[in-house]
């Protein structure tokens, strides 16, 4: 298969847009409601989910966005791999829209296990090559054993990795003399299946110019992970080949908030024309 098919493999269609559901504070985090517990973490996850999918997303990511501050993965506890497996497991039983994972920080090994037994189609790894500084400490490449573990899991097929690349909330100043389109070009090199290029912080984009600059530099899908939003989908969308979208979606566009049903919907309606959907 085609690299640049991949996405549609997974979405079917063109640049596809992928909403986020993010888990409040899960088992074992500091912010965790013992009183709510799992069943109502559950019950905001679908919620979220639900409005999604209402409004006409191509697939949902699952992020433990509210597990602060986050934890390296091997200091993090099983409760979180069994807490985003018990979400994933829900939400496949109730919907076919493509599910990926993504468990911070730079979980990727686990995210891998989750989706594989789960029926998720992609993880999102923040680091698959190169390193960074991170508030949890150095972030280290992923990619040389979660590549392997997926292999071992027989995955390559069902499990995509999609990566970043000097991910937002972080100081690469390790990799400071190296350009930018090198490192993109390591994420390929690393195994990845796309490519995610975001702004300095969530739900800020990066430049017209830049993703203009990265766009050519390999052969992997370019997937934009933050800052798409209705005012600048016309000018960014053409550029990459698919987007992540959280923050945009939420009601008033407050991270906190949950998922604004109307206000996916609005979006996705643009995103339609701009994609030439028929129907």
């Amino acid at each position: 298969m085609s690299l640049l098919n991949v996405l549609i493999s997974i979405f079917g269609t063109s640049k596809p847009i992928i909403g986020m559901v993010h888990l409040k504070p899960l088992p074992g985090s500091p912010l965790y409601d013992r009183k709510g517990g799992m069943e109502k973490i559950a019950e905001l996850a679908l919620r979220d989910a639900d409005a999604l999918i209402a409004g006409g997303v191509d697939g949902i990511q699952i992020e433990n966005q509210w597990d602060r501050p986050f934890s390296r993965e091997r200091d993090m506890g099983p409760e979180t791999v069994a807490s985003v497996t018990h979400v994933a497991t829900l939400l496949r039983q109730r919907t076919d829209v493509p599910l990926g994972v993504c468990i911070h920080l730079n979980a990727v090994v686990s995210a891998i296990a989750v989706a594989a037994v789960t029926g998720c189609q992609w993880v999102r790894a923040f680091e698959i090559a190169n390193a960074y500084v991170s508030n949890a400490g150095i972030i280290e490449a992923a990619g040389p054993q979660a590549i392997r573990y997926r292999t071992t899991l027989d995955a390559q097929d069902r499990v995509r990795v999609f990566a970043d690349f000097h991910v937002k909330h972080g100081s690469h100043q390790m990799t400071a003399d190296r350009a930018i389109t090198e490192q993109l070009e390591d994420v390929q090199i690393a195994g990845a299946d796309a490519a995610i290029v975001t702004g300095l912080k969530t739900g800020v984009a990066p430049s017209a110019r830049s993703l203009k600059e990265l766009r050519g530099v390999v052969s992997i899908p370019l997937i934009l992970g933050s800052g798409l939003t209705l005012e600048n989908a016309d000018e960014l969308l053409p550029l990459v080949d698919g987007a992540i979208a959280g923050t945009y979606f939420k009601e008033k566009g407050v991270l906190e908030n949950p998922v604004d049903s109307d206000r996916v919907r609005r979006f996705m309606d643009r995103v339609k024309k701009l994609r030439g959907d028929q129907g």
